[in-house]
């Protein structure tokens, strides 16, 4: 199973490319994502994950997400590599995303009409819905 749970703050703004091939979107930005755990006496530390975002969902994230932003996102890993005009190889870890939300409470003044914490925005593929009835595992 490759499925990736985040909540972190975006960097920069989303950068919006399209393919060569199809003309697809694709929108990419990167997340901090603190670390669950700080040693005693040291700073909290944060992991920088890229993100790739296709298509309807890409193009939500361009027009919604800024940086500073704190959203979730919820996708899987992918890894790809490519070799540049010099002939060197160049490797990449990145998160697909496949759901993407808002993490931030509203802000006064604020337009764009986020209206709760974690509310579902983009889903691109429903796996599956848990009621408040369902007995959970966990």
């Amino acid at each position: 199973m490759n499925k990736v749970i985040l909540m972190g703050r975006l960097t920069r703004d989303p950068e919006v490319r399209y393919t060569q091939t199809n003309n697809t979107l694709v929108a990419s930005f990167s997340l901090a994502v603190n670390r669950r755990f700080v040693r005693q006496g040291e700073e909290r530390q944060a992991d920088f994950i890229n993100i790739v975002a296709w298509s309807k969902l890409g193009e939500f994230c361009s027009k919604y997400f800024k940086k500073g932003q704190q959203v979730g996102i919820i996708g899987r890993i992918q890894t790809r590599s490519w070799d540049d005009e010099q002939g060197q190889k160049h490797y990449v870890t990145e998160v697909v995303a496949e759901e993407a939300y808002f993490a931030d409470t509203k802000r006064d003044g604020d337009t764009q009409g986020f209206e709760n914490t974690f509310g579902d925005v983009a889903n691109t593929s429903p796996e599956f819905e848990i009621s408040s009835n369902d007995d959970l595992p966990f």
